[in-house]
């Protein structure tokens, strides 16, 4: 019988619905984490900018993305809301045996949604009511207070990677845990600073992405420029820091889950010279089609050396590593991650070179077209990279520990498919409100602008009074 069909036979029948719900969830809720956790930061430096420089535009934009902050924060929490109770609805096996070992993870991330909450709220409120250099000053801790809640999830994610910090007793359950081991886990600091530094890239990207479209329609005023011009370079320094960060991510998989290793190289048999394969199918037999291979390359990239060793996935049994399917879609979304962090550089370098040498931005428009393609092209590389990073944990949602059949909820699976189908109609009513409101709010600055071509606004709100009561007669 082919793998994948018996591990779905053996397998519950709530694990289909639970794992599904859960895989949409997370995928919707993390395309919101990059402006979560990393616009702050930039808002924030285009308000210094706009403070230092006394520059209304700077302090327009800053303000604007506030705006923008605040919604997203607001459909964040819907969507982080729903994905905190389904880790106790479909997961309770996990929940009640190991909360008390990573729970703290969750409890700081807790801890930094309320700090982040508070410090929005008294930031959105300071517009115009506060002493500039106040305002600005309370603003300093908000993307800090961003990070904490990044700190605690992947605290969260690093231990069902890499578990520590813990005993077990002869039933099996954990004991004498050890808070300090539980949270810095070996996996913990690269994968959080290589998540971390992937928000701050996909919210550049994002965020100059809007300015790049509106320059490819004839919008060349300072408003764009500026707009385009801190976000994309933020990214850019970042950029081929993630490069290396993406490195090194990878060779700890290499030492630490060698099997994970294994799906994302499509490595079958432990050997060295091993070459690398540029997407290709992994079958049941062992057997590669399609793709590119390139030889000895996948133990130069582990080892720096072609006689590297790599694990295969036969050094486990069937039943304790992914299927030969989840192993083609890790190796697939681990390439197409990396191919879109090459791409990304270059479109970084460009930037970069022609900043240095002529302290310009470029003008050619396919610079621009792919800087508006960028925005997209990372948020599908950071979708690519949860999913290489959870699918090829498999089958252990605590790796090594309780697989995930062991931890999915009792309830029936007609039930869950039904909460499945509700789940997606809020869902798209949710991300509909978001792209209306967006949509809305550019309309309305559009018109206060009286944007009829690429010519700056005459005046902006900021103009008049960038802090204090607004005079009458001023603009909404």
């Amino acid at each position: 019988m082919h793998t994948t069909l018996a591990v779905l036979a053996d397998a519950p029948a709530q694990l289909l619905p639970a794992r599904s719900m859960m895989a949409f969830t997370l995928a919707a809720h993390i395309i919101l984490v990059p402006l979560g956790v990393a616009l702050p930061l930039i808002t924030l430096i285009m308000h210094g900018y706009g403070l230092r420089r006394n520059d209304p535009t700077a302090l327009l934009l800053a303000r604007r993305w506030s705006a923008v902050m605040a919604v997203q924060f607001a459909i964040g929490v819907v969507t982080g809301t729903v994905l905190s109770f389904e880790f106790g609805l479909l997961w309770p096996g996990m929940m009640g045996r190991w909360g008390d070992v990573f729970g703290l993870g969750f409890g700081v991330e807790a801890w930094g949604f309320f700090l982040e909450a508070v410090l929005l709220a008294v930031y959105l409120y300071g517009w115009r009511r506060l002493p500039s250099r106040t305002h600005f000053l309370l603003a300093v801790p908000l993307p800090f207070a961003a990070l904490l809640g990044a700190f605690g999830i992947l605290a969260a994610n690093s231990w069902m990677n890499t578990p520590r910090g813990f005993g077990l007793d002869p039933a099996g359950n954990p004991v004498d845990v050890d808070v300090r081991k539980a949270i810095f886990t070996p996996m913990f600091g690269p994968e959080y600073w290589h998540f971390v530094v992937a928000m701050f890239v996909t919210a550049g990207y994002v965020t100059a992405g809007v300015y790049a479209v509106g320059r490819l329609r004839g919008r060349r005023d300072r408003y764009h420029r500026l707009g385009f011009t801190i976000p994309f370079t933020l990214a850019a320094v970042f950029t081929p820091v993630q490069f290396f960060l993406g490195d090194s991510i990878a060779r700890q998989v290499f030492h630490k889950q060698p099997v994970k290793f294994a799906a994302m190289e499509i490595v079958w048999r432990t050997d060295t010279h091993v070459p690398e394969y540029l997407f290709g199918r992994l079958h049941p037999d062992g057997t590669i089609s399609g793709g590119l291979k390139i030889p000895q390359l996948d133990s130069i990239l582990a080892g720096f050396r072609p006689d590297t060793k790599v694990t295969g996935l036969t050094t486990v049994p069937a039943s304790d590593r992914p299927t030969a399917t989840q192993a083609t879609l890790v190796h697939w979304t681990f390439d197409i991650m990396v191919g879109i962090g090459s791409l990304l550089l270059l479109l970084a370098l460009w930037y970069g070179a022609l900043w240095l040498w002529r302290r310009r931005l470029p003008a050619s428009p396919w610079f621009f077209r792919g800087a508006a393609c960028a925005g997209v092209a990372s948020v599908v590389a950071v979708e690519c990279g949860w999913i290489t990073t959870e699918v090829g944990r498999q089958p252990w949602i605590v790796y090594q520990n309780m697989r995930v059949a062991e931890a999915v909820t009792a309830t029936r699976s007609t039930s869950l498919w039904i909460m499945f189908a509700l789940v997606v109609v809020v869902y798209v009513f949710v991300f509909g409100s978001l792209l209306l409101i967006l949509l809305k709010m550019r309309s309305r600055w559009r018109l206060a602008d009286g944007t009829g071509g690429p010519q700056p606004p005459a005046e902006t709100p900021e103009t008049d009074t960038p802090y204090g009561p607004r005079s009458l007669g001023s603009r909404p």
